[in-house]
């Protein structure tokens, strides 16, 4: 599997990560978060990547909020929470890259340099 890189073409978090790696002359698949997100098995081996299904959540994201996840998530189980990023894709952290043995939410250059550097 190659690098796979979900994002939104807005969130400025996301254009970081993409020019930081076309600097790099990483070569990725950009897919947008919200009309594709990641499939149940693309989130599942970002859950074993990060070790916490919170790591995979936008909490900061108005769905987030709106839909009162911080109250309700605790109560849910894996696969419950996965479903429902399945479903709306503006739940889950961005950028999202994936290239089928690692994966890594959000942007921050010294974790990616570790990755695909």
């Amino acid at each position: 599997m190659s690098l796979i890189v979900y994002g939104y073409k807005k969130c400025s978090t996301c254009q970081k990560a993409y020019a930081y790696l076309k600097e790099k002359g990483v070569f990725f698949e950009e897919r947008p978060i919200r009309e594709t997100p990641p499939s149940l098995e693309e989130l599942r081996l970002m859950l074993m990547a990060v070790g916490n299904i919170k790591k995979l959540l936008n909490v900061s994201g108005v769905d987030y909020r709106k839909m009162d996840l911080k109250s309700k998530i605790p109560n849910m189980t894996e696969d419950a929470i996965l479903e429902l990023l399945m479903s709306c894709g503006n739940l889950i952290k961005r950028p999202f890259a994936i290239d089928g043995t690692k994966g890594i939410t959000g942007f921050k250059p010294e974790e990616w340099e570790k990755l695909w550097g």
